[in-house]
């Protein structure tokens, strides 16, 4: 980012393709969404709430898990500001100093910053794109300690924008509850499914040890309204947990008040506006996948959900991934994010790019890229 800001003050346009945001590139939240928040707001619905979020919005979330068959109970319900803040709950909760958590590669760098600030280790097991970016179950065997503390999934994944299969879904859970830890399921773009919403992993184990973490954020385009969400199952094994979760929750007051109103709405409203968010997003990997795997020396796995792709590209000798993204941006203005930055090798050659632009820009960006790539290379 700094050195775009440096290329966009020489005057050359940046095409920013780094930030999953999609009203930088004119989605907007459905327009129920924005009444409820308004008309809370006229009803003076503005000082705080209680820490764990209002009753209507936790109502509706475990309505809406239970109806997708993993039956969740309101008080196991915590609205907190975006997904970011659920997963610094639940891993404050969970994480001591000296211990582990299992993080997917590549993986969501706010997982392995959080563990940081705790004092904690991020221990990364292998994703396989030649498998679709599936998770490497025997690798998971053979890295996991007694220190480990919890298993994060993301499904569907930022930053490939694989969808694990049901049978590998029920590996990991197995797997997790062979070895006595909890499972961190990011689900955020559980409503991005191309071929439509993925279901909630605690719906293959309603008993299983798995807090969901999800938000309005992507599925519902409101990013800045900072309003996420988690859910507990209802093991007593997780029952400490919980307590812990609310305690903290309690620390800082509350989620914002006015913009957890459209948490009902969203969920029991008109779902018309995801199914065409979802059919933007399936044109737009569709073009992706064709003109990157066009370009010379790139490769890139489908995706499948969401609006990011991992492409990789063979690098000449004695370069980086961070080389041809700082190239790349430097000759055309395109910003995309090296690999190394989600925990990738950096001579590999990955990158995520993320393509929420409308598809004619795309083409044109993508055109750019190929014609510099191929300069780049030779």
């Amino acid at each position: 980012m700094v050195e775009a800001k440096r290329v966009e003050a020489s005057g050359r346009r940046v095409r920013y393709m780094n930030i999953g945001n999609p009203p930088a590139f004119g989605f907007q939240p459905p327009a129920h969404l924005i009444d409820a928040v308004v008309r809370a707001l006229r009803n003076g619905e503005n000082g705080y709430c209680a820490s764990a979020g209002i009753l209507p919005a936790r109502e509706a979330i475990a309505e809406e898990y239970s109806s997708r068959g993993w039956a969740v109970s309101p008080d196991r319900v915590l609205v907190t500001a975006g997904t970011s803040e659920a997963i610094e709950l639940a891993l404050t909760a969970l994480v001591d100093p000296g211990t582990n958590v299992l993080v997917p590669m590549p993986t969501y760098p706010l997982y392995t910053a959080v563990l940081a600030k705790l004092g904690g280790q991020p221990v990364y097991y292998r994703t396989d794109p030649s498998q679709g970016w599936t998770p490497d179950l025997e690798h998971l065997e053979r890295v996991v300690t007694a220190d480990t503390r919890a298993l994060v999934l993301i499904d569907p994944n930022n930053p490939t924008g694989a969808i694990y299969s049901a049978e590998v879904r029920r590996k990991l859970i197995a797997f997790a509850e062979r070895h006595g830890l909890p499972i961190l399921a990011d689900e955020v773009y559980g409503d991005l499914g191309y071929d439509g919403s993925v279901p909630p992993l605690g719906s293959l184990a309603p008993e299983a040890a798995i807090i969901s973490l999800s938000s309005l954020s992507k599925g519902y385009v409101a990013p800045g309204w900072r309003t996420g969400w988690l859910a507990v199952s209802n093991t007593a094994r997780l029952d400490d947990v919980v307590s812990a979760m609310r305690k903290l929750a309690d620390g800082r007051l509350c989620s914002t008040t006015p913009t957890q109103f459209a948490i009902p709405a969203a969920l029991k409203g008109d779902r018309a506006p995801q199914r065409a968010l979802r059919e933007a997003m399936r044109e737009r990997a569709a073009i992706t996948t064709s003109m990157l795997q066009a370009m010379p020396g790139m490769s890139i796995v489908a995706p499948r959900a969401a609006f990011y792709a991992m492409p990789k590209l063979t690098l000449p000798p004695g370069t980086t991934d961070e080389d041809y993204v700082l190239a790349l941006l430097r000759a055309t203005g395109i910003l995309v994010v090296y690999g190394a930055g989600f925990g990738m090798p950096a001579d590999e050659g990955y990158m995520r790019i993320v393509f929420l632009a409308a598809p004619d820009e795309l083409r044109e960006i993508y055109t750019l890229m190929g014609d510099f790539t191929a300069t780049y290379l030779g």
